[in-house]
């Protein structure tokens, strides 16, 4: 079975296909010649992940998954969320959004957060989707050099250190991504049986 990842991110297809096994085998976007801006026009994960993967299926007629994944902190209603990667503007810029959530809730005590991902599966028309979350807390600045996006600020409940201060397989054991990847595998491997 051939599966497309709406991604060009060569690592975490990489993860993903170690996960999967040799039985289901993994393309990226730049596999099947897709060059396009691919829409995220929703105001929910959900929505977004599935708006993805429908347009890969509809446009390329493959079985394929896209995920979609925010930062939801309860002071400020939720947000970033659906616009994590362009909380402080359209260059996606993780210095700038860090330091824009920081200053959101400088002398806030309330610092719960959680990292939610959803994976939206299409296989022959039919979509399944599959949610990840890690629940933690916003620290009042950032530590670590490790990972990515939001990870230097974000304290994962149950630990005394950030995202960006885990080496990667202790952080995939426990992030939001690595949850909703563990399902969607789970479930692709059931479908062999």
């Amino acid at each position: 079975m051939k599966l497309v990842f709406a991604t060009n991110n060569r690592n975490k297809l990489k993860e993903l296909q170690n996960l999967l096994g040799e039985e289901i085998e993994l393309l990226c976007l730049a596999d099947i010649n897709c060059e396009d801006e691919i829409p995220e026009d929703y105001e929910t994960l959900e929505e977004n992940a599935s708006q993805k993967a429908q347009y890969i299926f509809d446009k390329f007629n493959v079985n394929c998954f896209a995920d979609d994944t925010g930062l939801e902190i309860e002071a400020l209603n939720n947000e970033p969320g659906v616009y994590s990667a362009r909380y402080a503007g359209e260059e996606k810029d993780a210095k700038a959004n860090m330091k824009k959530v920081l200053e959101n809730l400088n002398g806030v005590e309330n610092r719960k957060s959680r990292f939610r991902t959803v994976i939206s599966l299409i296989i022959d028309g039919k979509e399944n989707q599959f949610e990840g979350i890690v629940e933690g807390n916003i620290l009042e600045k950032e530590r670590g050099i490790d990972g990515f996006g939001y990870d230097p600020i974000f304290e994962p409940k149950g630990y005394d250190i950030s995202f960006a201060e885990m080496d990667m397989t202790e952080k995939n054991k426990i992030s939001h991504r690595g949850l909703a990847v563990r399902k969607l595998v789970n479930y692709l491997l059931s479908l062999k049986e």
